[in-house]
């Protein structure tokens, strides 16, 4: 079945063989809620492969993507929901019927009106009658961060917002007070809690700095990764093991790390 090059009718065939009698063990007993998980994986390593900008990574990854949105749809075929026709019916549909200042007769001069005129869309076609339930429409799956910050664009979309970042900044610090009075009470809920809010308030000043809250934590994560491998090789040539080493000596190899990888 080797070919040159395979159109997405291949695919659906070869998916299609996959679950047949004579075809894969393993590709035949999947079910949409045992393999839903790869679709959140493969989405993160295509994200992955285009930070990395390795365009033929990249590459793969989307196909392993195209992959998973194969599979789903051979299996709603299979019992009779819908095909993958009809998924490639619906997002065109749905591309037409968002952009009306380009399909239809609305117009939009710029970036921010050509959002306004989507979000417009988006809730008359989901028949949102509130802002409250745009927020609620907001997918509750998403990574905690990410959602946070969708919900909170909707509150500001309505005017229900700071005037400048400094008022979120006063905020964090508010909440940092609260999270340290909750922590002195000895109270896990009452902590919990707090520190959900001051996570809220700083995703708020990411918000107001146009950055992503997700990516700025993902990055800040790689950085610490960075330095602490800078630490693990500093303390190997010395000849001392990590978990040997007093705090003091740690905390002086992190900031020697600090130095070196800025």
């Amino acid at each position: 079945m080797q070919k040159k090059k395979y159109s997405i009718e291949d695919l659906l065939s070869i998916l299609r063989r996959l679950r047949g009698e004579d075809g894969c063990p393993w590709d035949r007993v999947q079910t949409h809620d045992s393999i839903k998980n790869c679709m959140i994986e493969e989405s993160y390593e295509a994200i992955d492969a285009l930070e990395k900008g390795d365009d033929k990574m990249f590459a793969n990854e989307l196909g392993d993507l195209l992959f998973q949105v194969v599979f789903h749809s051979v299996l709603a075929e299979e019992r009779g929901a819908f095909t993958f026709d009809d998924v490639v019916y619906e997002i065109s549909r749905k591309m037409i019927d968002r952009h009306t200042h380009v399909f239809g007769a609305d117009q939009a001069a710029d970036e921010k009106q050509a959002l306004e005129t989507w979000e417009a869309n988006k809730k008359k076609e989901k028949r949102l009658h509130s802002q409250t339930e745009a927020m609620r429409d907001v997918v509750a799956a998403l990574p905690a961060l990410m959602r946070a910050q969708k919900v909170q664009k909707k509150a500001a979309d309505v005017g229900f917002d700071w005037n400048d970042i400094h008022g979120a900044m006063d905020k964090v610090r508010e909440e940092v007070d609260e999270l340290s009075e909750a922590i002195g009470q000895n109270d896990a809920a009452h902590m919990e809690e707090e520190l959900g809010d001051l996570l809220f308030a700083a995703v708020n000043v990411a918000r107001f700095l146009h950055v992503s809250s997700e990516e700025a934590l993902r990055h800040a994560t790689d950085k610490f990764i960075d330095r602490f491998d800078t630490v693990e090789q500093l303390a190997q040539q010395s000849g001392k093991i990590l978990s040997k080493m007093t705090l003091e000596e740690l905390e002086s190899l992190w900031q020697q790390a600090k130095t070196e990888k800025k």
